[in-house]
């Protein structure tokens, strides 16, 4: 008889409602403050002269790809005069619209990383 009253009790829990998640595994809904801003991603954003940092970098590494741009220039991160310069040369030899003359911005970045690795 033990038998039979396992298998009612199967029968009446069978349309329980399941078992919710540990909490540990819920993900609260958070909205983000109106105040908050994503981290810039390094290599993005307009890069002019006088700018430094990691993107002016890697600029210089893509613009010592292209023979003729920056030949010999130097890979600090500083956005000096050389680098203007390149820049303005690498727009002109590949007709680049859109960005001012020598400032490395969207339409300059995409079409170096397009002519670069």
């Amino acid at each position: 008889m033990s038998g039979l009253l396992l298998a009612s009790s199967l029968l009446t829990n069978r349309h329980a409602e399941p078992a919710s998640p540990p909490a540990a595994q819920e993900q609260p809904e958070r909205p983000l403050p109106d105040d908050t801003s994503l981290p810039e991603i390094p290599g993005t954003g307009v890069l002019r002269e006088g700018d430094s940092g990691h993107g002016v970098y890697e600029l210089q590494v893509r613009l010592l790809q292209i023979p003729g741009l920056y030949d010999g220039g130097a890979v600090d991160g500083r956005f000096g005069t050389e680098v203007r310069q390149a820049v303005a040369r690498f727009q002109k030899r590949f007709s680049i619209r859109g960005d001012k003359t020598g400032v490395y911005g969207d339409n300059t970045r995409y079409a170096l990383m397009l002519s670069t690795k």
